[in-house]
Order: C-alpha cells, then sequence, then structure tokens
C-alpha cells in the first residue's frame, strides 16, 4: 500500500534537468504531495517569494545560481528559512557533503535517486520540521520577543514579535542584521560574571534592551527583547482605537493575516467568539471588512 502524504505537504524539486523533474514529479504525486517545479536556483527563489513549500529538493550543480547559493538564500529569508532543504546530487566527496550542511540543509541525497529512500527522508524532515515550527507558533501565540544566536553570535530565528519590534526600533527592515552586530560584541566579552541584560542604542537614545536566557542546545542562545519606552503593538492598537483587551489581540492578528480560526485556535476563542469581536471592531475602525481593518491597523504600527 502507498502511504500518502497529506494535502497540504507541498514539495518543490529544484533541477535543471527535465528528466530528474519528471521523475520526481510524477513518483512524489502518486504518492500524494503537492509538486511544484523549478528549473533554477533563480527560479526557484521567486516561487518561494509567492508560496512558502513544506521542503525543498534541490540539485546541488546547476549553471547560474547553483544549489549551494540558492540554499543560502533560502535560509537569509526569514520567510523560507525554516523550510527543510534536501539536496540531491551525483557528487559524493565529503567536502560537497559538508558544503551542503554549512549551506543550510538538512539532508543529502546521491543520484539516482531512489523513491522509496526519498519518501522516507521526507516523512521525517516533515516531521521534524512541524515539531519545530509547532515551538515556534507556541512563542508567536504567547507574544513573546525572542531570538536565537549561535556561538558566533549569528541569529538563527526570531519569532515575527521579535523581528517586528528590531524593525520598528532600528527604523530599518533588516534590523535583524543592524542588531547582529551589538550581538557578536556582547557575546564576546560575555562572561559568567557579566550582566546579562545589555542595551542597543540608536541615533545616541536607548531602543531595545536584551536579555540572556541561556542556552538551546550546543550552539544556540536565547534572548528576550523589550523596548525601552515603547508600547507593545496591541497596546498601541488598543489606545488609537479604543479597543477593548481582546478586540486589539484579535485586531493584530488580522493585520498578520490570519483566518478567524487561526485567530480561535491562537487566542483560546471559538471562530464565533472571534466573528463577534470582529463586528465591534469594524464599527470602531468605521470599516466594512477586515482587508479594510487590516490596513488601518498595519498603518498605525507603521507609524508608531
Amino acid at each position: 500500500m502507498t502511504e500518502t502524504a497529506s494535502p497540504r505537504d507541498i514539495v518543490l524539486i529544484v533541477d535543471d534537468s527535465p528528466e530528474a523533474l519528471g521523475f520526481l514529479t510524477e513518483a512524489l504525486e502518486q504518492s500524494g504531495f503537492s509538486v511544484l517545479i523549478a528549473t533554477s536556483g533563480a527560479s526557484a527563489l521567486n516561487i518561494v517569494d509567492r508560496i512558502t513549500p513544506d521542503i525543498i529538493l534541490l540539485d546541488a550543480v546547476m549553471p547560474g545560481l547553483d544549489g549551494f547559493e540558492t540554499c543560502q538564500k533560502l535560509k537569509a529569508n526569514p520567510a523560507s528559512n525554516p523550510v527543510p532543504v534536501v539536496f540531491m546530487t551525483g557528487l559524493t566527496e565529503t567536502e560537497h557533503v559538508v558544503r551542503a550542511l554549512e549551506a543550510g540543509g538538512v539532508d543529502y541525497l546521491t543520484k539516482p535517486i531512489n523513491i522509496d529512500e526519498l519518501r522516507a527522508r521526507i516523512r521525517v524532515h516533515l516531521t521534524n520540521a512541524r515539531s519545530a515550527q509547532s515551538a515556534r507558533v507556541a512563542l508567536d501565540a504567547a507574544g513573546r520577543h525572542l531570538l536565537a544566536v549561535s556561538d558566533g553570535g549569528t541569529i538563527r530565528w526570531s519569532t515575527p514579535q521579535a523581528t517586528r519590534l528590531v524593525n520598528a526600533a532600528t527604523g530599518n527592515d533588516d534590523g535583524l542584521d543592524t542588531i547582529s552586530e551589538h550581538i557578536r560584541d556582547w557575546m564576546k566579552t560575555r562572561t559568567a560574571a557579566r550582566e546579562n541584560t545589555f542595551t542597543i542604542t540608536q541615533a545616541g537614545q536607548a531602543s531595545l534592551q536584551l536579555s540572556f536566557l541561556g542556552t538551546i542546545g550546543a550552539d544556540e542562545y536565547l534572548f528576550r527583547l523589550t523596548a525601552v519606552n515603547r508600547l507593545s503593538d496591541d497596546e498601541i492598537l488598543r489606545q488609537h482605537f479604543l479597543l477593548t483587551q481582546r478586540e486589539s489581540e484579535v485586531l493584530l492578528w488580522i493585520s498578520k493575516g490570519k483566518s478567524n480560526r487561526d485567530i480561535g485556535d491562537i487566542l483560546g476563542l471559538s471562530a464565533r467568539t472571534v466573528t463577534k469581536h470582529l463586528e465591534q471592531i469594524y464599527i470602531k475602525l468605521g470599516v466594512e471588512n477586515r482587508a479594510s481593518a487590516a490596513v488601518k491597523a498595519a498603518h498605525v504600527l507603521h507609524e508608531a
């Protein structure tokens, strides 16, 4: 009996070989996966900008942007960073395997691909990715401003709240890159006796406070971020539109594009209750639909 995947499982196959694309697409679609294909690294990046796959199968050797460079760019994008990348290639030397893993790949398959082995590895990596995503969603739902860095100070991941907070504090859409230098400087001089909280200044004024919470595994250091003299996003919305606490939380998630069902799951509410809150939000904002409410909320938060 062939084991099928969830309808939501989207596999992006990146390979410049039409034969390989045809073989893999047919085999994976028969297993129940939805398959997207790209014939180059550049086209893969374009696809990921519009659709986030659940897993990416990436050929290492391609003309132009090769698989290693493509993977690095995927991992540099917060939206595609959590997506597991499995390399496929005829290169078997240790240096190529190491390079693939250093670029951000989670696995390495040599061609010709054994489809049964590929299916098994996909299932394992999808399970692992969902476990990690569940943890991130829990942090996201809790509204935690957390980020993790490597031993060298490179940012590994950041919750959406932390990213927005950093961008707002630095006035830069790439704010994480800006503060990573400060974190590296602090980690270089970190000692057991040193204060675990430090402040980052922008334009001579304190903007962010970072608190070191501890290590996760061998090479992941967790920090909590706090804005200096800045209201939280939901508090900004609550004060600006004269909303209740729950209404401001619902509006905040609406501005992030969440559905009523998602918001209910995050806030522990029924979809019916979320709808009732939305009715009051529309009245207070003077709008008729969720899209208009989201635009108004996003504008207020951007100006804050």
